[in-house]
């Protein structure tokens, strides 16, 4: 039986040397559950209903397909970006924001994929409020 995702982040996050100790420790990251009802309440609280509809649909697909990650950094990665979002969402420091390019040119084919994907929902989302005034 593999450990769940709890168990294996809070592995990845113990420190693996005395030297890691000198340097600032890593910011909390909230386990995968609490997180993602964070997301979901951001969401409910801070957006417009049709983005909260496109955005509520897509955390779940996201926490869906990453149930299974054996990666530490991987899921270190992902609940810390999430976490970051749901700070902007909740800050409202998002409205106008552009994306990060060192992120963009980090991204794989696959994201960057979905991330098209993403824009043309978001631009047929914004075209159909347009369209029925």
């Amino acid at each position: 039986m593999r450990p769940s995702l709890p168990l294996r982040l809070a592995s990845a996050l113990k420190p693996t040397s005395s030297s890691s100790l000198s340097r600032p420790g890593p910011m909390a990251i909230l386990p995968p559950i609490p997180l993602y009802r964070r997301l979901l309440r951001a969401h409910r609280k801070h957006l417009p209903r049709e983005m909260r509809l496109l955005g509520d649909e897509y955390i779940k697909a996201e926490f869906r397909a990453h149930r299974d990650v054996e990666n530490p950094a991987h899921l270190i990665g992902f609940l810390t970006e999430w976490q970051l979002y749901a700070q902007k969402i909740e800050g409202e420091s998002w409205v106008g924001e552009k994306l990060d390019e060192g992120k963009i040119a980090k991204m794989s084919d696959e994201q960057l994929e979905q991330l098209y994907e993403l824009m043309k929902a978001i631009q047929k989302g914004e075209a159909g409020e347009d369209g029925s005034s």
